[in-house]
């Protein structure tokens, strides 16, 4: 029970180009540029800066909010790191985000918590599936990571409740159900996102809500909360759990595992059941559409890499508040961000799952996804977002009609529709993996100028050719039958050329 492995001291957060640090370090250094890990490990790490931020100051208004900058923000968290130093034991009497009193649920070895590490009798792949022995600093990570990101299963010890009555850990029959999915994951796994800017502390500045803001979202009746190191749970439905649901403390350290870290494993239980998004309650980094009869989500799709969202993600630019996509993190972040930078980056990232009679688990084409578009400030509005929505527009209408051409090409060889439609998926996929590079350009070449106008040509040309470099590599020429399907059915670009590049 020995007081040791303080995070405020030890270097256990992955930063880009610096390797390990501590979380006095974080706030303390200004030259850190982003977080390091896997994107979940990313997005459960800037949340956990993100709650000691707004409990060591949360700006009343957007003017308090701009006089405090990112050095001022950063000297109230090392005050407020300091004051609350006993909390951040990983392992002792109080341990970091652990309950003591989960000593009696059944241990898990950590490895069969991670989604990327094959247990039981799960066939390994590749090496960085194999489970190996964890570093303090990595169990921090892991930790922090379940607290929200926790996968539904049986590996949870549900039998082990906390507090006296409560039944939302027993099924219809009375007995302890699998564990719910994690509010930062749901049934598929959510699109998280974030502003970034130059710096790892500037980051944390241009997400750090105001108390007015978090009022008027009108999801979060309990405004900010107190994290849980302060008031720490001592069951799933006390008082400071309750209170924890209703704020956003709750949504930035969710609890919902409780957990207890051993030498080997953990002890694993359900822990905090938060709210879902059909319920109107949402992390501020989620996107959801409440314009339909049920609100709908933005997940996670390896086969369609966030930065092809971009347009939804900013809809909002162009239309009424209650139209598409709408991530407060984004809404609320970008008009700041606009007066305070000259570039800033949307950060987008999770990761997908599927989910099977209660279980969930990486597999078949789940991946963890992420992508990083920078914004140039003194062009954005309502006509750089029609631009670029119009490109993008274009662009899809390349993707759909490669899909159309690869299939046509394969049913005249005879070829079964569904191995031509999995054909055609392969040619739009390599189209929209070969386009990634130039993507950020074109982000950048939509403004009006007659010099992004003929950028935004060359870019078309690019695009044209990736068409036919996609199609060439799936549609075969070899006989003389290939090559006049070849010849009959290659793409036709000459109407996205010829387009007026606005």
């Amino acid at each position: 029970m020995e007081n040791r492995y303080n995070l405020l001291d030890e270097p256990w957060i992955p930063v880009a180009d610096h390797g390990r640090v501590s979380l006095l370090d974080v706030f303390s250094n200004p030259v850190y540029r982003s977080l390091g890990g896997n994107p979940v490990e990313k997005i459960a790490l800037l949340k956990l800066l993100l709650a000691i931020a707004q409990a060591a100051v949360t700006p009343e208004t957007e003017d308090e909010w701009r006089s405090l900058g990112s050095d001022g923000v950063a000297a109230r968290c090392l005050e407020y790191l300091e004051r609350w130093r006993d909390r951040f034991f990983l392992y002792g009497t109080a341990p970091f985000l652990q309950m003591p009193a989960a000593v009696s649920a059944k241990v898990q070895p950590f490895g069969a918590v991670r989604p990327e590490v094959s247990t039981g009798n799960t066939t390994v792949l590749s090496q960085i599936q194999i489970q190996r022995p964890m570093a303090a600093a990595d169990q921090a990570i892991l930790l922090l990571t379940l607290m929200g990101f926790a996968l539904s299963g049986k590996k949870t010890d549900n039998s082990l409740v906390l507090t006296p009555g409560y039944a939302g850990k027993m099924n219809d029959k009375g007995k302890p159900s699998t564990g719910k999915p994690g509010p930062g994951v749901g049934h598929m796994g959510f699109l998280h996102n974030f502003l970034l800017g130059g710096q790892l502390q500037q980051s944390i500045w241009l997400n750090l809500l105001t108390h007015r803001q978090i009022s008027r979202m009108k999801i979060y009746p309990g405004g900010v909360g107190v994290p849980p190191w302060e008031q720490m749970l001592k069951g799933e439905d006390c008082q400071a759990a309750r209170e924890l649901r209703r704020s956003l403390m709750g949504r930035l350290v969710p609890m919902c595992r409780f957990c207890l870290l051993t030498q080997n494993g953990l002890h694993y239980s359900e822990g905090l059941a938060h709210p879902s998004y059909k319920e109107g309650v949402v992390d501020p980094s989620m996107a959801v559409n409440n314009a339909g009869k049920e609100p709908k989500a933005l997940w996670v799709n390896p086969e369609k890499k966030p930065w092809r969202e971009l347009s939804a993600l900013l809809s909002f630019l162009e239309q009424g508040e209650s139209q598409g996509f709408q991530s407060w993190q984004l809404r609320v972040g970008i008009d700041r961000a606009r007066d305070i930078a000259e570039s800033f980056a949307i950060w987008s990232g999770g990761l997908r799952v599927t989910s099977n009679a209660g279980e969930q688990y990486a597999s078949g084409s789940d991946d963890f996804v992420e992508s990083e578009i920078w914004l140039p400030c003194a062009v954005l509005g309502e006509s750089w977002f029609q631009q670029m929505k119009a490109e993008m527009d274009a662009m899809d209408t390349l993707a759909r009609n490669l899909y159309g051409r690869v299939s046509s090409f394969y049913r005249e060889q005879q070829v079964d529709n569904a191995k031509a439609g999995r054909l055609a998926e392969r040619a739009t996929h390599l189209f929209w993996q070969l386009c990634e590079r130039d993507f950020q350009t074109l982000v950048d070449s939509c403004d009006q100028t007659e010099a992004d106008a003929t950028q935004r040509r060359r870019l078309r040309s690019t695009f044209a050719a990736h068409v036919h470099r996609a199609f060439d590599q799936l549609c075969p020429r070899d006989t003389a039958r290939q090559l006049d399907a070849w010849a009959k059915h290659r793409p036709n670009t000459s109407r996205y050329l010829k387009q007026e590049a606005r």
